[in-house]
């Protein structure tokens, strides 16, 4: 067994270690303290074995990718491999989420208490609402908006309300929606890989962006749906800089940039991904122009139609004070937190990072930023390096700003997509994907989420 092989597999019992010790400590304070608010710590969950409907075509699909995902990953035309990417990812999610049967586990998830359906009835005047929004943030507040309204700007649930419009109103059609869109996620950052760090690791990539553990709660969450925006809004920014029809890529990305940060505030810390994919890309400025133009449009309209981000965004943090997360405690959240991740993204992944830090990262950044991201000796693993840990970044300060104790499972999946791609760094691919498919099929026949 060859060194960095050992090495992989030494980091993942030590990340084991930090998911027992979350959920052994977890379970400790919210039985003496009842201050976690989550029932199987450090996952919002029960404990609930079980299976349904989507448990035989999920073992079908996690057969299928872990033996011939890698081949098909290498040897497909690239455009098919891109729709083969979201088909399967798509049938991956629906197949985990019918494990806790159609109206448990998809048409009903968006329609609890604290969800964007609760409040479809009161956008029957979207401006008169926005120009209102504000005014319902906290929980004192006149008719004060449920939990997932009040956390995020309007577009989500503006999005649900249009869904609603022209017909396809109801939590049925809405989780259908986040699984399909959100789905999508894989095929967005496989274009960025292979434009910014080459086509052989993307293609490697691609099994372990499409048969991960974060399925299982990419169905049915809203944040599927905001991890897919924020994806391809790098993806396009990757094209504009590497030459690929810079003004509409750069409009489109910019576009997807501004819907994100009006989808969730949260996400506007996918800049260190964004600025990862500008220096691995291009040093030239040419498309960036055409990025701000798009950026500038959905907060535009948003504040023409009288919603005020910023004072939307004081108020959230108060709000997120006046209720769990004012008592969940940080000491043990900022590191359950990342115990959380560990579930969403798999063994894999943690060995893909393990790897990622051991690349010559600030080596290949020097010579980025020295001589450009083509210049001879260019290592890609480097680049993929480089790229997966601005993900990590941008979590690690997610994590330290204590405004996502819990619930990261969910919240995260817009950055854990990102950390997926260090699989492309394993060698013996199927033994990975193998470990990544039992991980979501545990998690998603022992514990019922919440999401």
């Amino acid at each position: 067994m060859n060194r960095d092989l050992l090495r992989d597999l030494y980091a993942v019992p030590a990340a084991a270690l930090l998911v027992a010790a979350a959920v052994l400590i977890g379970d400790r304070i919210e039985h003496r303290d009842g201050t976690l608010h989550v029932s199987w710590p450090p996952l919002y969950a029960h404990w609930e074995p079980h299976a349904g409907p989507g448990t035989a075509v999920a073992l079908v699909v996690a057969v299928a990718v872990v033996a011939y995902g890698p081949r098909l990953a290498a040897r497909l035309p690239w455009r098919a491999l891109l729709w083969a990417a979201w088909g399967t990812a798509m049938a991956w999610t629906f197949a985990l989420a019918l494990v806790d049967g159609w109206q448990r586990g998809i048409a009903r998830r968006l329609t609890t208490e604290y969800e964007y359906l609760q409040v479809i009835d009161r956008f029957h005047d979207i401006p008169g609402t926005l120009r209102d929004f504000t005014h319902h943030i906290l929980i004192h507040s006149p008719d004060h908006w449920p939990a997932h309204v009040a956390g995020h700007p309007p577009a989500a649930t503006v999005t649900f309300v249009l869904l609603d419009r022209i017909g396809l109103g109801g939590g049925a059609w809405a989780g259908v929606w986040c699984i399909v869109v959100g789905a999508a996620a894989p095929a967005a950052v496989l274009v960025a890989v292979r434009v910014l760090c080459g086509e052989a690791l993307a293609r490697r990539a691609a099994p372990f962006l499409v048969l991960a553990p974060a399925a299982v709660w990419m169905g049915t969450s809203a944040d599927g749906y905001f991890a897919a925006v924020a994806a391809w809004a790098v993806a396009f920014l990757a094209l504009a800089v590497t030459g690929h029809r810079p003004r509409a890529c750069g409009l489109a990305s910019g576009l997807l940039f501004g819907l994100t940060c009006y989808l969730s505030y949260g996400l506007t810390l996918f800049a260190p991904i964004a600025a990862a994919a500008l220096l691995l890309g291009s040093r030239r400025l040419r498309p960036l122009p055409y990025v701000a133009a798009g950026a500038a449009v959905v907060p535009l309209v948003f504040t023409l139609l009288g919603f005020d981000w910023w004072e939307a965004y004081r108020l959230l943090v108060t709000r997120y004070y006046e209720g769990a997360g004012g008592i969940r405690p940080y000491g043990y959240w900022v590191w359950a937190n990342l115990a959380c991740t560990v579930l969403v993204v798999g063994p894999a992944t943690v060995a893909g990072l393990r790897r990622a830090c051991a690349t010559p990262v600030l080596g290949e950044l020097r010579a980025v930023l020295r001589k450009g991201p083509r210049m001879p000796g260019s290592v890609p693993e480097a680049r993929l390096a480089l790229l997966v840990l601005a993900a990590l970044l941008a979590l690690l300060v997610a994590d330290l700003s204590g405004m996502s104790k819990a619930e990261t499972e969910r919240i995260w999946l817009p950055f854990a997509m990102w950390l997926l791609a260090a699989g492309a760094l394993l060698p013996r691919p199927r033994g990975w994907l193998a470990a990544q498919a039992v991980l979501a099929l545990l998690l998603n026949h022992l514990l019922l989420t919440g999401w």
